[in-house]
Parts: structure tokens; sequence; C-alpha cells
């Protein structure tokens, strides 16, 4: 299981202490493999993409019309975090139902 998601995100810190077995990728220093990026862009689409951030809030309104491919692929911060990676099934934040679903109380 890896999670991915940034090292100063407390939701992100959350998830890592309740998956203490999980590895976790820094999307700022390390990104996100392409693979694992194209099988979560068509799992969530544009909801991949956090126009809630301070990096979405700094973007033009030119940028923001970009595809959330190419968004992320430009501000690999602009994604919601944590994304989770478990096997073959992706997860993304961390709501109750995702912590359901990966059993964590």
């Amino acid at each position: 299981m890896e999670i991915y998601g940034l090292k100063t995100c407390d939701t992100c810190r959350k998830a890592i202490k309740a998956l203490p077995q999980a590895s976790f990728v820094d999307v700022r220093a390390d990104g996100v493999p392409e693979d694992v990026m194209q099988a979560a862009h068509a799992t969530f689409g544009a909801a991949l993409v956090n126009t809630r951030s301070t990096t979405w809030r700094g973007l033009s309104a030119v940028e923001r019309e970009a595809a959330p491919a190419q968004l992320l692929e430009d501000h690999p911060t602009l994604m919601k975090r944590p994304l989770i990676a478990d096997g073959s099934t992706l997860y993304l934040g961390w709501t109750k139902d995702v912590q359901a679903a990966l059993g964590v109380a």
C-alpha cells in the first residue's frame, strides 16, 4: 500500500499514522508515477484536482482552464490528498468511507 501526499499535510499525516504498513511518497519531492496518475485520473477525473488549495488560488484564470491531467503534471501539489493505492484499488481523501474501506477504526 502506498500513500501519495505531502509530508506537511495534516490529513496525510493522519493517514500515515493510521496505516503504518503503508509506504509514503511525497508528491512535491518524488511526484506520482505515471501509471498511478493515469489510473487515478481515470477513476476520479476532475475530482483529483483540489480547487480549495493555495496552489489553485495562485493560478491565473488561463492556467485553471488546462486539463486536470496537465494541471497535476505541472503542479503536483494540486492533487487532492491523500491518494492511497492498495494494489489496483485507489482511494482519494481520508473520509470516513475511505477509512472504513481500509479497515481503520
